[in-house]
């Protein structure tokens, strides 16, 4: 048996719970190899927080593609993303601007490729800025995008003589471009804006 862990109020050996927790008295229990009850419970406690978005959507400008001191090539996009919702009976169309910041190569493959209309998915984190302006402290989400998929075909959104299909940007985002060393996220005093 694993070590923390006792059977449930049933004694079967497929329930099981904490031994210290009053789950058991709740009668909480999985039906699963006690390896894989132990794995979820582990996940349960130490995944309090998770930060992954997946977007589609077009660009709102063309790319413009900049580098910090440190050669790390960086873009800011701005998605925009339609949602049809009911209102009185009625389907109306939404659209929602989102903000995008892709680095490393996959800001190098985002200049190269894409331009105003052109749909993508990115594949990211969402990250809080916060800066102060005239007394008042003012934030703004964005997404830190780490992956990106160009869904438009040569046709539609993007300049003729670009690729077709879909293609992907695998590189993490987090990683500057091969002269640079690497690291996780440039410095605040590295950013070129």
């Amino acid at each position: 048996m694993t070590k923390g862990v006792t059977p449930g109020p049933e004694n079967t050996t497929n329930n099981f719970c904490l031994a210290d927790s009053t789950d058991c008295k709740a009668a909480e229990k999985i039906e699963a190899d006690p390896r894989q009850w132990m794995a979820l419970k582990i996940l349960e406690i130490t995944m309090a927080s998770y930060n992954r978005v997946v977007i589609v959507g077009n660009l709102t400008r063309d790319v413009e593609l900049r580098y910090t001191p440190s050669g790390t090539a960086v873009t800011d996009i701005a998605l925009a993303v339609n949602d049809r919702v009911k209102r009185n009976d009625q389907w109306v169309d939404e659209v929602n601007f989102f903000d995008v910041t892709l680095w490393g190569r996959t800001a190098e493959v985002a200049g190269e490729y894409l331009s105003k209309g052109s749909s993508v998915l990115i594949e990211g984190k969402l990250k809080q800025d916060r800066w102060e302006q005239e007394g008042k402290t003012r934030t703004k989400v964005k997404i830190v995008g780490e992956k990106m998929q160009m869904l438009s075909s040569r046709n539609s959104g993007g300049s003729a003589g670009r690729p077709s299909g879909p293609h992907t940007s695998n590189e993490p985002a987090s990683q500057p471009a091969p002269a640079a060393p690497q690291q996780s996220a440039p410095p605040d005093d590295e950013v070129p804006f």
